[in-house]
């Protein structure tokens, strides 16, 4: 009797823990499909097209990602693959309720007695939750997702809804995602156009889009395709007569997706990779996220940057270009092209190419040179000159066509004559470690070796780098952000992202800073020629405002880089073979650019100073001697000083005998050397 009492007892625990399992089970779930209630209907598509707006609210570009997606009624797919798609994923689906349980059932004690999570049963509808969704990895939280998802499909859509979802994004390899662009991309044609034949190919391919695909593997493709046709004819989609004139049809390929008209642009990709590395996405989830780009391009400066490059480029010629025009007090981009024609070459030269500035990088030697104590009255003298350096090894620097003063210089005209052993002289005063130093305060990010002659701008950077590093000379010597994004608004419509404005740093001396500025605009100043003109002599007479700026050139490069108030404009010019700049108009594109568009960009605006510090004073000097001038000085040039630097002695070079004779000096050795190296030095 015990043992009977006790078995009794144990069957009525087992039936008690059974009941209580599938108690558990109901109950788990009645939770789950009131929950997927609660959730609500998931979207039927998670790929939405980005949008870039300018800072005007104009949109200006809009990212579809690097796959085609064509979405189409089902009314508009083709009956045959519709039929070949449910034949061969999804027989029952117009029976089911999202799941196959008996498949579930079979395929889950495969799973347990392998111990594994590699057979499946997904019906249409799982496999349209786990393409929108989720990812594909084999994980019982995954298949937990997918569950929920696939319960939210059926309870709050059609059948027809979800096969038509399903449909529009099933990928099919190639990059091709639904129905309508893969027959595009196999056929180069509709998706109602298909024939039995042609959809018994497509819908074999997504169970292995490359294995399967007819591109890679021809016969295991028909081997496929013969599957799906006898499947079709065996759930009575087919007749026999279709069965047998689809299997005699030849298909042709056409291997080849129709070009979308939206045109991208270095721009555009230069947005895409800033609000991928803002968001931590990469560039792919953000191209086809259904976010809102509010940029800080100028719809404006933009097309007139691009007008004056096509402009004034010879259209036969294959140099290339990279500008940025950018807000100095902000260190926001209105306008930025990385190339001549993106549909020859989408790199960006104006943000990842690296070449020499050459003297366009002097400006940040004399910053340095003006914490040294020098002046615009500094002389140093002009002649060939051989610089002994460490390990006993020598330097010897050059000018431009080997025109030289032989004789003392000043500050004043060393910078808008870009004398290159005034500024080799300078280097080593100061130290070549201070003048990194200098750069890279203001934004040169690339590598500088600290050699003599990176006093010649001879370290390679970016047009970026030197844009945003002149935007500091520009405000005062302000840190700044240069950047291309205001905000970011997500696909719920949400602000993702926002810039906000904030204080920035001082990081240059203000009166320092002003004072190179100031020395800057002497570029246009032909009072300022000496031994040869002002660099900027060719398009000073283009210029009818105060500009500040330098230009650089290397035997393969040409740099123009200068800004006024508001506005800096950076312009590289070369080849990217790094080939040699041989005619004089390749080195003159990069300062007509620039002029034509900064005159351009500031039409019909209010005339702007550079603020003149409190702590500077101005005088008038000569500028061969640096001297204050007098009457009888050949030109007197107003030059500004930190308060108590000033020269306090007047100009003894000139006398009323001796007045016109430094000129008349200049011109009678510019006419010695000849008409075409007085040529040349219009374009230096």
């Amino acid at each position: 009797m015990g043992y009977m009492h006790t078995l009794f007892k144990k069957k009525k625990l087992l039936k008690r823990g059974l009941l209580g399992i599938v108690i558990l089970f109901v109950c788990l779930i009645v939770a789950i499909y009131i929950i997927s209630f609660l959730l609500g209907p998931p979207p039927l598509s998670n790929d939405q097209n980005t949008i870039y707006y300018a800072q005007n609210g104009d949109v200006i570009g809009e990212e579809k990602g690097a796959e085609s997606r064509y979405w189409v009624d089902l009314d508009d797919i083709s009956p045959h693959i519709i039929d070949a798609t449910l034949a061969v994923e999804d027989q029952n689906f117009y029976h089911h309720r999202g799941f196959d349980l008996k498949g579930i059932t079979r395929a889950l004690l495969l799973n347990v007695k392998n111990l594994s999570l590699k057979e499946g049963a997904s019906t249409l509808t799982q496999q349209y939750a786990r393409n929108l969704y989720l990812n594909h990895e084999k994980t019982w939280s995954r298949k937990l997702k997918e569950a929920f998802y696939t319960i939210r499909l059926e309870m709050f859509y059609d059948k027809d809804d979800i096969l038509e979802g399903y449909l529009n994004t099933i990928y099919f390899g190639h990059g091709a995602y639904g129905v309508e662009a893969a027959s595009r991309h196999f056929f180069n044609k509709h998706a109602n156009e298909l024939t039995i034949s042609e959809a018994a190919m497509l819908a074999g391919i997504p169970k292995g889009p490359t294995y399967y695909s007819p591109l890679n593997n021809k016969e295991r493709a028909e081997a496929r395709q013969e599957h799906t046709l006898h499947a079709m004819h065996a759930q009575d989609k087919i007749s026999k007569t279709d069965l047998e004139n689809a299997q005699q049809e030849t298909l042709t390929y056409d291997n080849g997706l129709q070009k979308d008209d939206n045109r991208a642009s270095h721009f555009q990709d230069t947005i895409l990779e800033a609000a991928a590395d803002i968001l931590s996405l990469d560039k792919a989830a953000i191209q086809s996220g259904g976010y809102r780009i509010h940029t800080t391009i100028d719809t404006d400066r933009q097309a007139q940057l691009q007008s004056e490059v096509n402009e004034e480029i010879d259209t036969s010629s294959d140099i290339e270009i990279g500008a940025i025009a950018m807000k100095p007090q902000t260190g926001a981009i209105e306008a930025l092209i990385g190339g001549r024609d993106y549909e020859q070459s989408a790199f960006n030269r104006a943000t990842k190419a690296k070449r020499m500035p050459g003297s366009a990088f002097k400006p940040f030697l004399y910053y340095t040179a003006l914490e040294h104590n020098y002046t615009a009255s500094t002389t140093l003298m002009s002649q060939p000159t051989t610089f002994k350096i460490a390990d006993n090894n020598s330097y010897q620097p050059s000018n431009f066509n080997d025109y030289y003063a032989d004789a003392p210089i000043t500050l004043a005209q060393a910078l808008p004559l870009s004398d290159n052993i005034y500024a080799v002289k300078t280097g080593l005063f100061v130290g070549i470690d201070q003048l990194v130093d200098t750069a890279q305060k203001v934004g040169i990010t690339s590598d500088l070796p600290e050699v003599p002659s990176l006093a010649l701008g001879t370290a390679s950077v970016s047009v970026e780098e030197m844009v945003t590093a002149y935007s500091v000379l520009a405000n005062g010597g302000l840190n700044i952000e240069p950047h291309i994004i205001n905000k970011i608004i997500g696909p719920e419509g949400d602000v993702v992202f926002e810039r906000h404005k904030k204080q920035p740093d001082q990081i240059l001396n203000p009166t320092h800073t002003f004072i190179l500025t100031h020395l800057l605009t002497g570029m246009f100043n032909d009072q300022l020629s000496g031994y040869m003109s002002v660099t900027g002599s060719t398009i000073a007479d283009q210029l009818t405002r105060t500009y500040a700026g330098k230009s650089g050139t290397t035997s393969s490069d040409s740099w123009m880089i200068g800004y006024s108030p508001s506005l800096v404009t950076g312009i590289w010019t070369g080849y990217d073979d790094n080939r040699t700049l041989d005619s004089v108009g390749e080195t003159t594109y990069a300062k007509n650019i620039w002029a034509g568009f900064m005159e351009t960009a500031h039409e019909n605006k209010p005339a702007e100073t550079f603020d003149v510090p409190p702590t500077v004073v101005a005088v008038k000097i000569d500028p061969q001697t640096g001297d204050i001038a007098t009457p009888y000085c050949d030109e007197a040039v107003l030059m500004y000083y930190e308060r108590g630097t000033e020269p306090t002695s007047h100009c003894t070079a000139h006398f009323p005998t001796d007045r016109n004779k430094g000129k008349h000096m200049v011109k009678e050795r510019q006419e010695k050397r000849g008409f075409l190296e007085r040529l040349f030095d219009l374009f230096h």
